[in-house]
């Protein structure tokens, strides 16, 4: 099949990419997003996030007429889902927003055209999509009922890319397309390779759900051991640091570094989605989400610590200035969606109010209900602090410690100069 026009729900850290890739490929891109912000800044040749080469990548293919964005679908050959799908209540999976982009498509289908669904989600949530469109559309045939020979074809094909890199990962990296039926996965197929370069393995749908998951509840694992291994080297008195790099030179080890816990939308959230469908029997995968979950509060002690020391060297000490370094969830990015950095400067923000300023480089705006709460302050208002926090080890921050105050340093990168 060609596709020449695509419409693209969710313009995130995901979707747009995706969108300015596809448009730059000369194919008519439909993106949508709910936010009008987001669209008018999209239409304007402008992102509003912050990833290398995006920025030219949209002004380039909004320029040229391939990429238009709107805040509702229009028809299409083929529709690519990249909404949230974050946890709810006890760690549950809200797949509010799949559904809701399903069924805003749907008047839109017609036959022939392709549906895939790039949301991570739980195993079994691309055939609740295929039910859902098949109960908005019962005019139109779908492969749970109607395999090879449906109209509509769904297709599940998860992303494998990492922040600040996600433009070249989007096209050298592998993809795993699952599809309902055999006919699905090979039409979504046909249309990513008209912009990867990597391998497409064709699977059955939940095969490919799962497959991401394993794949993030995996890297999850190996952070929390790093994580535990860090608060017990603290108990013996031990830098971690250096044992971590003494280890590492065994041929067959490799230890990831501790930090202050586990951030962003795929790490943080997917290992849950194994958990809520095993009836308890992944019980390595959630005692390393656990783990990882624990860590601010562990690293919120810490600095509790540095505040009593500070206090008792000082007994007139009626005021002091803490700072946090950094409140994304990983280097060199703007992306506070689950950042074990953030939810450690809200509540130190809290717990020492007027006391705490928070800096961080890449972060440019806030939700109001955190704008309301954290004292934002360029890096230098914070060289005098008594207590410095390092929270994100983003390369602006590896240029030199302070020279005075206390040091609580979660990545590392002071505690080696």
């Amino acid at each position: 099949m060609v596709f020449s026009k695509i419409c693209v729900i969710g313009l995130g850290y995901i979707g747009l990419p995706t969108a300015a890739i596809l448009a730059s490929r000369k194919l008519q891109i439909i993106g949508v997003d709910v936010d009008p912000k987001v669209v008018s800044t999209i239409n304007s040749g402008k992102i509003h996030i912050i990833e290398p080469d995006l920025d030219i990548l949209v002004q380039s293919t909004v320029n040229q007429g391939f990429l238009r964005a709107y805040t509702t679908p229009k028809q299409a050959d083929a529709y690519i889902i990249a909404v949230p799908t974050p946890f709810g209540e006890n760690s549950s999976p809200n797949l509010s927003y799949i559904e809701s982009a399903s069924k805003s498509i749907a008047p839109f289908l017609e036959p022939g055209n392709l549906v895939i669904l790039e949301s991570t989600s739980p195993v079994g949530t691309s055939e609740k999509m295929a039910d859902w469109l098949a109960g908005e559309r019962p005019d139109l045939t779908f492969p749970q009922s109607h395999g090879n020979k449906a109209e509509i074809r769904i297709a599940h094909c998860p992303e494998r890319v990492l922040p600040g890199y996600i433009i070249r990962e989007l096209v050298e990296n592998d993809r795993v397309i699952g599809g309902i039926s055999e006919a699905c996965a090979i039409s979504a197929a046909e249309l990513y390779k008209t912009f990867i370069s990597g391998v497409c393995t064709l699977t059955d749908i939940r095969t490919a759900e799962m497959c991401k998951l394993v794949e993030n509840a995996f890297r999850d694992i190996n952070i929390a051991y790093a994580n535990e291994l860090s608060i017990i080297c603290d108990d013996l008195g031990i830098n971690v640091w250096e044992l971590i790099e003494l280890a590492n030179r065994h041929p067959r080890v490799e230890i990831l570094k501790p930090g202050p816990g586990v951030g962003g939308h795929c790490i943080a959230v997917d290992p849950w989605f194994i958990v809520s469908q095993s009836n308890g029997k992944a019980k390595l995968v959630e005692m390393a989400r656990n783990v990882n979950d624990g860590k601010p509060s562990w690293v919120i002690n810490k600095v509790d610590q540095a505040v009593q020391k500070l206090k008792s060297t000082d007994k007139h000490h009626t005021s002091f200035k803490l700072a946090c370094y950094g409140i994304s969830f990983k280097a060199d990015i703007d992306d506070i969606r689950e950042s074990p950095a953030l939810r450690i400067a809200l509540e130190l923000s809290d717990k020492y109010p007027g006391n705490v300023y928070i800096t961080d480089p890449c972060v440019s705006e806030l939700d109001r209900v955190y704008r309301d709460r954290l004292q934002m302050v360029p890096i230098e208002q914070v060289s005098d602090a008594d207590i410095h926090v390092l929270l994100v080890d983003h390369n602006s921050f590896r240029q030199g410690k302070p020279d005075t105050g206390i040091i609580v340093d979660t990545r590392g990168i002071w505690s080696q100069i």
